[in-house]
C-alpha cells in the first residue's frame, strides 16, 4: 500500500521530468564552465542523447539510477518499489531494453557513448576527469 495519497502521488509523478533535470544540468553546467561546447536532445539521434559533440561523435546521456535500473551495489535508489512492483518491474526493465537499443544503433552510426549515472554526479572533480578522458580518447 503506498504511503501517500493518490493525489499527492500524482502531483509527484507529474513533476519527473524527461530532460533538464538536476544531474543533467549539473553536467551540462559542468563542462559549459571548462569551455567545453555541445548541442543538447538532438532528436535526430536514436535516443535523444542529452549532451553531443557532434565532431567528436561522442553522446552522452545522463540517466537517473532509479528509472534505468543502475546496476551498482552501492546504488540506493536503483530499487524496485514493493507497492506495485509488477507494474514498476515492467515498465523500468522497458526503459532499460529502450535505452540499450538506443546505445546499440548510435555505436552502429560510429558514435562512441557515455552513459553517466545520476550517484556519480556528487564529485565534480571525478566526473570532469571521467568525461575527459572519455573524449580525449576520440
Amino acid at each position: 500500500m503506498d504511503k501517500i495519497s493518490r493525489e499527492r502521488r500524482s502531483l509527484n509523478m507529474s513533476r519527473i521530468r524527461s530532460k533538464d533535470t538536476k544531474p543533467e544540468l549539473k553536467v551540462r553546467r559542468l563542462l559549459f564552465s571548462k569551455g567545453y561546447r555541445y548541442r543538447i536532445h538532438v532528436s535526430d539521434l536514436p535516443g535523444k542523447p542529452d549532451l553531443v559533440f557532434t565532431r567528436k561523435r561522442v553522446a552522452i546521456f545522463v540517466h537517473g539510477c532509479f528509472w534505468y535500473c543502475h546496476s551498482k551495489e552501492s546504488c540506493l535508489d536503483s530499487k524496485i518499489p514493493k507497492s506495485n512492483s509488477d507494474y514498476w518491474s515492467k515498465k523500468l526493465q522497458r526503459n532499460v531494453e529502450r535505452d540499450a537499443e538506443s546505445l546499440s544503433r548510435l555505436q552502429e552510426l560510429g558514435w562512441r557513448v557515455l552513459v553517466i549515472w545520476d550517484c556519480e554526479t556528487g564529485d565534480d572533480e571525478l566526473l570532469l576527469a571521467t568525461i575527459e578522458k572519455f573524449l580525449v580518447a576520440t
